[in-house]
């Protein structure tokens, strides 16, 4: 089976101008790597509902990577769209990998009930929505990444059942 890609968006105003440096992508592109994914570039948008779906469309339907993780943008600040961004572009949603991260991450911290993020797919290629901070994207991360290969691979049509 060929390595997957990965690309990483990060959502978030200050960090695309300049003004804050982002730390949650390099977390995403450590566990990934550690995964065996290939990971593409860390690339860092503003919280533009229109902006954050052109990306999420144009990775997805030039299939340039089989899984896209977002970081940023699922809170409850005004501008927080990529939930918003990820629900517009998916042809079908996947609820169950944030219902299990929000349910993991409710062991360290209560706020993780605050979380919006979401998960789907377009096409061929599976979007999750991951939390701002670094330390909750290594929580969530960790405790999915581990399952996701086998999904993409039923998504890309390298495996044909799920049956053990």
């Amino acid at each position: 089976m060929k390595r997957k890609k990965v690309s990483i968006i990060v959502s978030s105003d200050s960090g695309y101008r300049g003004e804050r440096e982002d730390l949650s992508g390099p977390v995403i592109r450590e566990i990934m790597e550690k995964e065996g994914y290939e990971v593409g570039d860390i690339e860092i948008c503003p919280d533009d509902l229109d902006i954050l779906k052109e990306r999420l469309c144009a990775i997805a339907d030039r299939k340039e990577a089989e899984l896209i993780l977002t970081t940023g943008g699922t809170g409850f600040s005004p501008r927080d769209c990529m939930p918003e961004a990820t629900k517009a572009v998916c042809e079908r949603e996947v609820p169950g990998i944030p219902e299990a991260m929000r349910a993991y991450s409710m062991q360290f911290t209560k706020r993780a009930m605050l979380s919006r993020a979401a998960a789907g797919i377009r096409g061929t290629t599976l979007i999750i929505n991951l939390p701002g901070s670094p330390r909750a994207v290594r929580e969530c991360l960790e405790y999915v990444a581990p399952y996701l290969e086998h999904g993409i691979e039923i998504l890309t049509g390298e495996a044909q059942n799920c049956a053990r």
